[in-house]
């Protein structure tokens, strides 16, 4: 199996189901719930984005959400700063109240970890010129 097979699969954890909360994305992604705390106030998952695939913009309220990027090629912006590129590896830190969107490259998928805390709130979504100026 190659690499982008692999991706393809879901790495390491598998693809899990296709994303219940895909209204807020463009694109097809999938998540695969993996646990969450023991006093259910943070929730642990990872999610495969297809090429070109992004969530809309959102803010994390009394929270925050934590990515792990596990494999693939993609994007992470932060409202009023420039879209940072990420690969494996990469970690970001959303705080609480910080309006963001996060999504695949438009030539690779892309996967990663999400630590997630707080209440999402689900905005709009990132429009193809600003994505395609990336």
């Amino acid at each position: 199996m190659t690499k982008f097979d692999e991706l393809v699969n879901g790495g390491i954890f598998g693809k899990g189901i296709e994303n219940p909360y895909g209204k807020y994305f463009i694109g097809d992604t999938f998540l695969n719930a993996l646990t969450s705390s023991p006093d259910d106030q943070i929730g642990i998952g990872t999610v495969t984005f297809k090429p070109g695939s992004r969530n809309n913009w959102h803010i994390h309220h009394d929270g925050y959400q934590i990515l792990l990027v596990t494999d693939g090629e993609g994007w992470y912006q932060e409202e009023g700063k420039p879209a940072q590129s990420l690969k494996q590896g990469d970690v970001i830190v959303t705080k609480d109240g910080v309006k963001h969107w996060h999504g695949a490259k438009a030539d690779s998928w892309f996967e990663h970890i999400a630590i997630t805390a707080g209440t999402p709130e689900w905005l709009e979504p990132v429009d193809d010129e600003t994505y395609n100026n990336l």
